[in-house]
């Protein structure tokens, strides 16, 4: 039998690699047959495991983190009829049975019969259906033929893996902010939050057309990461007010349209740039957005944090200027990317060299051992996307 290790919670602070069990394609008492077992090629840390790292979920000990999954099929159900031992795959974080009817609708971060416990799961995070992650040697995926992307060549898959292991989570995820903040040609947009899925967003509002990307951060290393592929940046620990400092770049204190890639554990600008503000990101991009704009909030808000500055926001309650973005007609969009939706056309976008998503969020490869101080420079805010290769088969 092949061992496994896997990336485990333990307290907030603190993750460790963990001997765990092979996967088996099973359900509980039931045999899986419409899964595969992979063997992890990349698995990305992502911000949102962060959250639980921080211990600002109700994220169990020992849960075994991990949603961003790249792997070769190395066993298949007996009736998964399409995706062949062999193949290498990509693995949209979204589980979906796509038989619900929020799957038929396209809506696979939202399907009904992959959570007992509420609509949409995801592999390795909390709340999200018990599924075990993929920060892994082996792991297995349901519903095989519905959910893996395969790719077309492996060798050429290999070469550009760097930017394909991004098609999971990050690049979807920040695509889908862009675009269903109303993203095009000639847009002039803001997007608050220079870590990977900020980046992410950036890169993709230039593959739609937008004339200016303008990241604000409080990071220097993460602006100029930012700025290192044509975004405008803003030092959200200056004093200016962002209008004015939209304006400084555009002329006009407003944009067409706004990206929050950011999410609850947002901090003050200005002299409250220390200080957390859950709802500040929120206000301020309904501050900038020009009237009949559009919000895209791909950021994280949860219905649980235990590190919250106050009882409200501890219940996901915040103090938003709800009236300001009804005033001015915004539209909101919420919720986890489908990830489906995109995928396939991002691929071809990076496999025909439309896109460098690896080079814009700079990817940097680390073993599965190396994945524990990933994750502490993860949070001290280095200006990298970490993608653990757990077999060494990622090329230098």
């Amino acid at each position: 039998m092949c061992k496994n290790h896997g990336v485990a919670y333990v307290k907030p602070g603190e993750v460790e690699v963990r001997e765990i069990d092979y996967p088996k394609l099973a359900l509980g008492d039931r045999k899986c047959h419409h899964g595969v077992i992979l063997k992890i090629v990349s698995t990305n840390i992502c911000g949102s495991d962060q959250h639980m790292v921080r211990g600002r979920t109700t994220a169990p000990e020992g849960l075994i983190l991990g949603h961003e999954i790249t792997g070769l099929v190395i066993e298949a159900g007996r009736d998964v009829e399409f995706i062949k031992e062999g193949d290498l795959v990509s693995v949209p974080f979204n589980i979906a049975c796509g038989r619900c009817r929020n799957c038929k609708e396209g809506k696979t971060g939202i399907c009904l019969n992959v959570n007992p416990a509420r609509p949409g799961a995801a592999y390795g995070y909390v709340d999200m259906g018990g599924w075990v992650g993929g920060q892994s040697e082996y792991v297995m995926v349901p519903y095989a033929d519905f959910n893996l992307l395969k790719f077309p060549d492996k060798d050429q898959a290999m070469e550009k893996i760097r930017d394909l292991t991004l098609l999971s989570d990050i690049f979807p995820t920040g695509y889908h902010g862009a675009v269903t903040a109303g993203v095009g040609p000639g847009s002039i947009v803001y997007v608050a939050g220079a870590g990977p899925v900020g980046l992410a967003c950036a890169a993709s509002c230039h593959l739609l057309g937008a004339a200016v990307v303008i990241v604000g951060d409080m990071i220097p290393e993460r602006l100029a990461q930012a700025k290192s592929f044509g975004c405008e940046t803003i030092d959200l620990r200056n004093k200016t007010p962002l209008p004015d400092a939209i304006a400084d770049i555009v002329g006009v204190p407003e944009v067409d349209c706004a990206v929050d890639c950011v999410g609850f554990e947002a901090k003050g600008h200005g002299a409250d740039a220390d200080k957390e503000a859950p709802a500040t990101v929120l206000n301020s991009v309904m501050d900038v957005t020009r009237a009949g704009g559009g919000i895209g909030i791909p950021g994280l808000y949860v219905t649980g944090d235990p590190g919250a500055v106050d009882e409200a926001a501890k219940k996901g309650s915040l103090s938003i200027r709800l009236g300001l973005g009804w005033a001015k007609s915004h539209s909101f969009h919420t919720g986890q990317c489908p990830v489906m939706k995109y995928h396939r056309q991002l691929m071809q976008a990076i496999l025909y060299d439309k896109v460098q998503i690896a080079k814009a969020v700079n990817v940097q490869i680390i073993s599965l051992k190396e994945s524990v101080q990933g994750y502490k420079d993860f949070d001290g805010g280095a200006a990298k996307k970490f993608v653990i290769d757990p077999h060494g088969l990622i090329p230098n």
